[in-house]
């Protein structure tokens, strides 16, 4: 590709926004890391009720669609067939989509939560452990993959049946926008998705950065700190840089399936030595707690007792998930050709929520165990030293020692790297002109995103640490939030007016014997 083929509105002015949305943080000015704080507070406190109701509206459209006639549209035709395997196609989305946040967090939420329960139960009480053991999987569960399966069902439809060759926001606004959606709105559309876009990686690096500089630290003694810290984002660079480069058959599917069986691997690891009984036991509990208060969970605003367990928790994880969501869109819609919209939705809803469910009762039951036992202090740990220290030493304490934890700092840098490569890719993707379906965008472009995302984390971390970048999360999902509705609102009218014409067709007489 050359100079020609990139769209140079959407590439210049999404380096502008994002060059004025992480200046205040890269000067380590107090009052921008201020009003980044107050602007999360106003998000979670006037719009909070908003995405709640959205994730549920979100969860409740797809299971319409999923269950109902439109579940049979094939993208790209009914000829059409799958460029990936179903095992390589599933590997690709689920490791795009969560990182190794994963990781983090499945080892460690429960513990904020048996700290501070929801619904006004006491800390550290048996009711506190029950529900710290099921609120992950309500937050990496249906209504989370619902988020990010949304706008992969709408820019599909567009990419694939529609015919609209460039893959971005804009295109899939259309059916509402129409014309507009090439001009100049469709061109703030796609730099804000660049802008939630920026948000979402941030903060994904912000919590497994940290994670693996104490576990490295922990095995040779280098005190973590910016230049480990950097350190780290410079090889995730170049490893996912390097899978970038080589594109999506060559790079991304190859490392989103080693990703997958080394998954598998520390998996059945922790299974097999860790707390069996304990681990299958509570997760069964909990699931049966989830299925039994989902509603309660989904609509829980707690506006008597004050709401800080909704606005620190599920409010950030559905506006996490906002802003993420249409990259996670823009990657699964050029890799499901071939899909049919059912098949696209139980594999992010169904495949996605049951692999973080699987996460989630590995890690997270392995540490309740050790904090029930008294083997670990895991909540005293994280009170003095950080997650990162408790999810070192939960794994320390596990049989294997040295090497699981090797292991585990392994998968946890895989599991970023296919995150952010395939980020790159889409955002070498998004800022390029028209291109084929099978077309990929050039191999410096992509190069370049790679280098921006590891220089933004590098920055965003120098400047604040992350409660400023969670902050950034919460503030670039807004505008992403109303972009998603629009989207929505266009494939309705598209599937509608598309039926339509389908019905009037008249359909060709069999001739008589």
């Amino acid at each position: 590709m050359n100079a020609t083929q990139l769209d140079g509105k959407v590439f210049w002015g999404s380096l502008l926004v994002v060059g004025l949305l992480i200046a205040p943080l890269t000067l380590g000015t107090d009052r921008g890391v201020a009003l980044l704080n107050t602007v999360r507070e106003g998000i979670t406190r006037d719009l909070g009720w908003f995405y709640l109701w959205f994730a549920a509206a979100a969860l409740g459209l797809l299971a319409w669609l999923a269950l109902g006639r439109y579940g049979n549209v094939r993208f790209g035709g009914e000829s059409a067939r799958p460029e990936f395997s179903r095992m390589s196609w599933i590997a690709m989305i689920f490791t795009a989509g969560i990182g190794s946040s994963l990781m983090y967090w499945g080892m460690i939420e429960w513990a904020y939560y048996y700290s501070s329960p929801p619904f006004g139960l006491k800390a550290e009480s048996p009711q506190a452990g029950q529900w710290a053991a099921t609120y992950g999987l309500f937050h990496w569960g249906f209504s989370a993959w619902a988020i990010y399966c949304l706008p992969a069902v709408v820019i599909a439809y567009a990419f694939h049946q529609k015919g609209y060759r460039i893959l971005n926001l804009s295109r899939a606004c259309r059916g509402v926008l129409g014309k507009q959606a090439d001009g100049w709105l469709g061109k703030v559309i796609d730099i804000f998705f660049i802008f939630g876009m920026v948000g979402g990686v941030g903060t994904t690096l912000g919590l497994g950065t940290p994670m693996i500089a104490e576990g490295i630290s922990t095995l040779t003694g280098i005190s973590p700190g910016l230049g480990l810290n950097t350190g780290i984002i410079l090889a995730w660079t170049a490893l996912f840089g390097a899978s970038a480069y080589l594109g999506l058959k060559k790079g991304i599917k190859r490392l989103s399936d080693l990703n997958l069986y080394l998954g598998i691997g520390v998996g059945i690891f922790i299974l097999l030595t860790g707390p069996t009984l304990f681990i299958l036991d509570t997760f069964t509990n909990s699931f049966g707690l989830l299925v039994q208060n989902f509603f309660r969970m989904s609509f829980y605003m707690d506006s008597v007792g004050g709401g800080d367990f909704t606005r620190s928790w599920t409010v950030f994880y559905w506006a996490w998930w906002v802003a993420y969501a249409p990259f996670i869109g823009l990657f699964t819609a050029r890799i499901s050709r071939g899909r049919t919209i059912r098949e696209l939705i139980l594999a992010m809803v169904l495949a996605g929520s049951s692999g973080c469910w699987i996460a989630f009762a590995l890690l997270g039951n392995t540490g309740l165990f050790f904090e029930l036992k008294e083997t670990v202090p895991v909540t005293r740990i994280l009170n003095e030293t950080g997650a990162p220290a408790a999810i070192i030493a939960i794994l320390q304490a596990l049989p294997g020692g040295s090497l699981l934890l090797i292991a585990f700092l392994t998968l946890a840098m895989v599991f970023l790297a296919t995150t952010l490569d395939s980020s790159a890719y889409t955002l070498a993707r998004v800022t390029s002109r028209e291109m084929e379906a099978d077309e990929e965008p050039a191999r410096w472009l992509r190069i370049f995103w790679a280098l921006i995302l590891g220089g933004i984390a590098v920055a965003m971390m120098a400047g604040g640490g992350l409660e400023p970048l969670q902050n950034l999360t919460i503030i670039t999902s807004v505008p992403v939030l109303v972009i998603l509705t629009l989207m929505t609102l266009s494939l309705l009218k598209w599937l509608a007016g598309d039926e339509k014409i389908q019905m009037e067709t008249p359909k060709p007489q069999k001739k008589s014997a």
